[in-house]
């Protein structure tokens, strides 16, 4: 299939971000690169691109560094059992444009706000992100991403890359799902079932399946 070219990233929750790299490097023979720290908000990630202008943003607690008392923490990975694809973000060309469709077909982000975070060598990336906890619609439709005159994190050089070969969905109510992805102009195959997504990925160890 094709996928989406507005797609930005695939967000994959765990709880435990050690773990999880480990398991990921066993099963695929790709090691994700450190990301960076969401400080204030308790969490940090690690990055597989694929190639483009987008990745895969595997995303868990910082141990290390707690969220504040007050802070929202991201994808609800602080109460999560068990890792999830949860959700995705794509980087439509007017991002305001894009938040007022995505509201008027049924999937309300909130207002866009800043956001920001170091790299491992300290380089600051800064970008504008419409999305809300809880995601709409069970986070099956993409959250917004701008980044501005940032550099992409997809184009960080040494960054491993793997394919990502298809995208697909489900959710108990596919009509409201494709309501809103039409809105958005972009592609995702949605059918009926348990809201869920599924990433298939191309992998030196052979296909890799994340849901």
């Amino acid at each position: 299939m094709t996928i989406d070219p507005q797609l930005d990233h695939l967000v994959y929750a765990v709880p435990d971000l050690a773990a999880a790299v480990s398991a990921f490097a066993a099963a695929t023979g790709v090691h994700p690169v450190a990301g960076g720290r969401h400080l204030g908000r308790g969490t940090r990630n690690v990055l597989v691109g694929f190639g483009g202008s987008a990745y895969l943003e595997i995303i868990g607690p910082d141990v290390e560094l707690p969220a504040d008392d007050d802070a929202t923490v991201p994808f609800g990975v602080d109460t999560l059992t068990a890792p999830k694809l949860v959700t995705w973000a794509v980087h439509p060309p007017d991002i305001e444009a894009a938040a007022r469709a995505s509201a008027a077909a049924g999937a309300d982000l909130g207002p866009i706000g800043p956001l920001s975070r170091r790299t491992p060598d300290g380089d600051l990336l800064e970008w504008r992100l419409a999305s809300t906890v809880p995601a709409p619609l069970d986070g099956i439709t993409p959250f917004l991403i701008d980044w501005g005159t940032t550099a992409h994190p997809a184009t960080a050089p040494g960054l491993p890359a793997l394919t990502l070969v298809e995208l697909t969905a489900t959710h108990p109510d596919p009509d409201a799902v494709s309501a809103v992805l039409r809105a958005l102009d972009v592609h995702l195959p949605v059918g009926p079932g348990p809201a869920a997504l599924t990433a298939r990925l191309d992998t030196p160890r052979g296909p890799f399946v994340l849901t």
